[in-house]
């Protein structure tokens, strides 16, 4: 069994809201640097090399990468040889969360209820998913979400009949209502399976995934590839001004599904997928 406090999740968690808002991921940045020599547009490059410059002045000078600095999405994969002590693991998460906005000048756009609309003042609560896994290690994910994409996501219930045609076409129509809106060139996490409330989660999950690394499953890896080429014919293009760059990666998750059904979320990203990730 090992002990681990929960103050060391905290400075970890203020370290971390930090870090994502202001740098760039290694397999975001070779993503977008590929796709300015990629894309075929004159205005697409240019939109392209606009955004590389605002992320190098934003690590160089400490700037947040966007001004939509998100709502604080944690993920928390916990050993199950750990043992927390010095309070509420949860507490503690939270607290990391509003030293990190609050210290890190970020803003601060979480409201406490959903009608009232009254501002936090420090980006708490976050939203927070555990999972005990063997072990006696916790890997953290915080990936900040700004809301111009997470408001283009979209759920469909499908059919079984409808098969793997279905679901292509529902990550299609995503994508294609997204537009402009979803700040491309995006990254597309897709959750197909489980129940309504799971594919979203392996959604959101599958946006913090290397976009280098393709699915461990056959099938699933040829369907990501196929998607991107499909999204990226769609002409939306960087900026949503036109071009031949509309998504940097398609991420795919998958689960087992009930016999009459075939659940599928579409959690869209922008160009910049924050995220970062650590191992305690």
């Amino acid at each position: 069994m090992r002990s681990i406090d929960v103050n060391v999740i905290t400075d970890n968690i203020k370290e971390m809201c930090i870090e994502a808002n202001h740098v760039l991921t290694s397999d975001m940045k070779c993503a977008l640097d590929e796709a300015v020599k990629s894309e075929k547009t004159d205005l697409g490059k240019q939109i392209l090399n606009q955004l590389e410059e605002n992320l190098t002045i934003a690590k160089e000078d400490m700037i947040p990468i966007c001004q939509d600095t998100g709502m604080a999405v944690v993920f928390m994969e916990i050993g199950q040889d750990v043992h927390f002590e010095g309070g509420s693991l949860e507490e503690a998460v939270n607290e990391g969360v509003r030293r990190g906005y609050i210290e890190g000048y970020l803003r601060k756009s979480v409201v406490g209820d959903t009608i009232e609309r009254v501002n936090t003042k420090d980006n708490t609560p976050a939203v927070i998913h555990y999972e005990l896994v063997p072990g006696e290690n916790v890997k953290i994910t915080v990936a900040p979400k700004g809301f111009g994409s997470e408001n283009m996501s979209r759920v469909f219930m499908l059919k079984p009949a409808d098969g793997i045609e279905g679901v292509k076409n529902a990550i299609l129509t995503a994508v294609k209502d997204a537009g402009p809106n979803a700040c491309p060139p995006m990254v597309v996490g897709v959750g197909i399976g489980g129940t309504f409330e799971k594919c979203a989660l392996l959604a959101k999950k599958a946006l913090t995934r290397d976009i280098s690394v393709g699915s461990d499953i056959p099938y699933v890896r040829e369907l990501e590839k196929e998607m991107l080429q499909k999204i990226n014919e769609t002409g939306i293009g960087p900026g949503g001004l036109g071009g031949t760059t509309t998504a940097l990666a398609v991420n795919i998750n998958t689960y087992p599904t009930h016999i009459a059904g075939l659940p599928v979320a579409v959690n869209i990203c922008c160009h910049v997928n924050r995220h970062s990730v650590r191992v305690l």
